[in-house]
């Protein structure tokens, strides 16, 4: 095997854990001892074991004199746990092969600078595009202390959200559907307006065949019109965080906190949502899945205010000038002043079209 086939491999165990280990990264290692794999491990939880304690623990003796491949520069510093720069060193592996360098002030370089010092041979940037698209989440948040925004929506042929009478259920597929809650198991949050939440009443859960984690549910509701009846208030399925503008009066509030709701109020009449992604930032969430309607989506574009969008694409036609598009709000007056994208990948799910793109001035190819 190659040096890049045990990278891949620590690489999708790690990503079999995206969505279950934040606030900390998705990490893989494997221990290779001549030729042959000796130890395998992937960190599970925060707060738990990282990924290179379990690989060098499973492989024991054969540590010594072998190979690690971590996704994630090794951490050097006390936390939680130990670092595992020191576990490597005192376990004997010769050389250490290193996906990414972490962005962490806490690590960068320092775990890189404690191997080489001990003698380590370290390579840095093995399936590096991949270690860094693997936790862009994590690496975004690092930089920015606010969190990573998708924007996903459900469109027709033609560019329709919803018919004309707001009905949408279902434009996509059962498999695009399902897609959709692998995805809100990998992030932190899911946010909403409350116009959502008044049409639908949705529970906004994961709901995935093996279970799922459940993201914290945020609703964009200015003057507090959120029904107290409704399910993301009374179902304690997971935490849900409604923003509000501090024109709410203090009363209107206390039934929602007193059915388990955090009230975020806004010092602005119209809310701003690169305030927001700050206050969601200090209570670290990393990254916030957007399913709103055409206007959330609008303001989110009109404040350039995310990284990555999903759309997935239904082969159905709806027409009508009334009908519901991705993207509300005022828009813009010329085509040079639209939002240039970089489409990053078109697949195929059941009968649909999925597409992730980026906004061109951020690149997938560099750390943040």
């Amino acid at each position: 095997m190659k040096h890049t086939d045990y990278m891949e491999l620590a690489l999708s165990m790690a990503k079999a854990t995206q969505g279950q280990t934040s606030p900390n990264p998705a990490v893989g290692a494997v221990v290779v001892n001549d030729g042959a794999i000796v130890g395998l491990g992937a960190h599970l939880k925060a707060g738990e074991g990282h990924a290179e304690v379990h690989a060098i623990k499973a492989a024991g003796e054969k540590a010594k004199e072998a190979d690690i491949y971590v996704t994630l520069e090794p951490c050097s510093h006390y936390g939680k746990t130990p670092p595992c720069s020191q576990l490597i060193i005192s376990s004997g592996i010769k050389r250490v092969f290193i996906a990414s360098t972490d962005p962490n002030p806490l690590v960068s370089g320092k775990g890189i600078e404690q191997l080489r010092d001990a003698g380590i041979q370290v390579h840095v940037g093995e399936c590096q595009a991949e270690a860094l698209e693997l936790n862009k989440h994590f690496f975004h948040f690092i930089k920015h202390k606010t969190p990573y925004v998708t924007l996903k929506t459900a469109v027709t042929l033609d560019g329709k959200t919803a018919a004309s009478s707001g009905d949408s259920k279902w434009i996509t597929s059962e498999q695009s559907r399902l897609d959709v809650h692998y995805d809100r198991h990998r992030h932190d949050a899911i946010l909403v307006g409350v116009n959502t939440i008044i049409r639908d009443n949705p529970h906004l859960t994961t709901r995935l065949p093996q279970g799922g984690k459940n993201p914290i549910r945020i609703i964009l509701d200015n003057d507090l019109r959120t029904p107290l009846e409704s399910n993301i208030v009374k179902d304690n399925e997971s935490k849900t965080i409604i923003i509000t503008s501090e024109s709410v009066k203090e009363e209107d509030k206390i039934p929602f906190m007193e059915a388990g709701c955090e009230i975020i109020s806004l010092p602005l009449s119209r809310i701003d949502l690169h305030q927001v992604l700050k206050e969601l930032g200090t209570r670290s969430i990393q990254s916030v899945y957007v399913e709103g309607g055409s206007a959330v989506h609008g303001s989110f574009l009109e404040e350039n205010a995310f990284q990555e969008l999903i759309m997935y694409m239904a082969p159905k036609l709806i027409g009508g000038k009334d009908a519901f598009t991705s993207f509300g709000g005022r828009g813009i007056s010329s085509i040079t002043e639209g939002m240039d994208m970089n489409i990053v990948s078109v697949d195929s799910i059941g009968e649909d079209i999925k597409i992730v793109a980026v906004p061109k001035k951020q690149s997938r190819m560099k750390e943040g």
